[in-house]
């Protein structure tokens, strides 16, 4: 009986000792993730029905690292985004690559006088402040229609690239905002009603496409006195829809508004005086209105108005990138 209370005892104290695989120490903390690099290429994917990294290209571009100083691409499937897209200035060096022209559309309908009290400076659909942007395949649309002005896309950022992109509006789809924008359209469609591209910025639209969709006017440029350029359309071709038959070329916006022609195909729609002074006399001797070798039944220099110009041969050697875009820092857009 001894024994066995010894026995017992000993079987209690097992069974009250604590488990032996308990006495392990703590697992370690996991390393902390490394900040994204500004120096590293990044690349993005967004696409609406969630299988990509975002649903939507507000997310994506806020996700980039602040003044990348290499290329950060956000590859964009195709679906209707319904955003107010705005790429602030510390978002540098981003690409928007979509999966189709048609298929990507980013869609807004702010206009200016609208209940929320939208001007021309805030009603745009999408607005790039950022350096270095450049947009592929991708549909810009304010859907407000035919209501006063309605920005599809306004530029800000220096040295913006846009390839095989459409911009869809009515007055004042594209705003080339401010002077020291330099900025690059290859083998774009643009539409609109009335001084559907405008602004102070440098622009070079070259193999683009501009269709009239009303009586009215194409450009309506406010270039500082300060720029040796404004707008340089290269090769292009100007349509319109059928009830449109009498468009101007372009008006200034402010008095030293600079636009050529070079090398343009100009449809029937094209009035033969070609230019406007908005109502200014006083503009025809600031403003710098040229052509150079356009064709197509628009064509008509010995009609257009007296202050516009045909440029010669050695004049028009300086249209050339290497010089529109010099600037202080030069800027030559990728060659395609």
């Amino acid at each position: 009986m001894i024994l066995s209370g010894k026995l017992l005892l000993a079987g209690s104290l097992l069974l009250a000792a604590p488990p032996l695989y308990a006495q392990v120490s703590a697992p370690a903390a996991p390393a902390p993730k490394a900040a994204p690099s500004f120096s590293e290429t990044v690349r993005l994917t967004v696409a609406p029905d969630g299988s990509g990294d975002y649903r939507t290209i507000q997310e994506a571009v806020m996700a980039v690292r602040d003044f990348m100083q290499v290329r950060a691409t956000i590859f964009i499937k195709n679906g209707i985004y319904h955003e107010k897209l705005v790429v602030p200035s510390q978002k540098t060096n981003i690409t928007l690559l979509g999966e189709s022209k048609e298929g990507v559309v980013i869609s807004y309908g702010d206009y200016s006088g609208d209940a929320d009290k939208h001007s021309t400076y805030t009603s745009h659909t999408v607005r790039i402040q950022g350096n270095d942007f450049t947009a592929e395949n991708i549909t810009f649309e304010n859907s407000a229609g035919p209501v006063g002005q309605a920005v599809a896309l306004h530029v800000e950022g220096d040295r913006a690239t846009f390839r095989n992109c459409r911009m869809l509006g009515h007055q004042d789809t594209l705003f080339l905002g401010v002077e020291n924008s330099r900025q690059y359209y290859a083998d774009c469609y643009i539409e609109g009603t009335t001084d559907f591209i405008f602004g102070a910025s440098t622009a070079v639209f070259d193999r683009c496409e501009l269709h009239s969709k009303r009586d009215s006017y194409i450009t309506a440029a406010s270039t500082t006195p300060r720029q040796p350029y404004g707008y340089v359309f290269l090769n292009c071709r100007l349509t319109a829809a059928p009830e449109a038959k009498k468009v101007y070329l372009g008006r200034p916006w402010r008095p030293h508004a600079r636009v050529v022609f070079i090398a343009t195909e100009m449809g029937a729609h094209i009035t033969p005086t070609g230019w406007d002074n908005w109502r200014n006399p006083a503009n025809e001797k600031t403003a710098y209105y040229a052509e150079y070798k356009s064709t197509g039944p628009g064509t008509n220099a010995a009609q257009r108005v007296p202050w516009a110009r045909q440029l010669t041969p050695k004049e028009a050697k300086r249209y050339r990138l290497q010089r529109i875009f010099a600037g202080a820092e030069p800027w030559m857009p990728q060659a395609r």
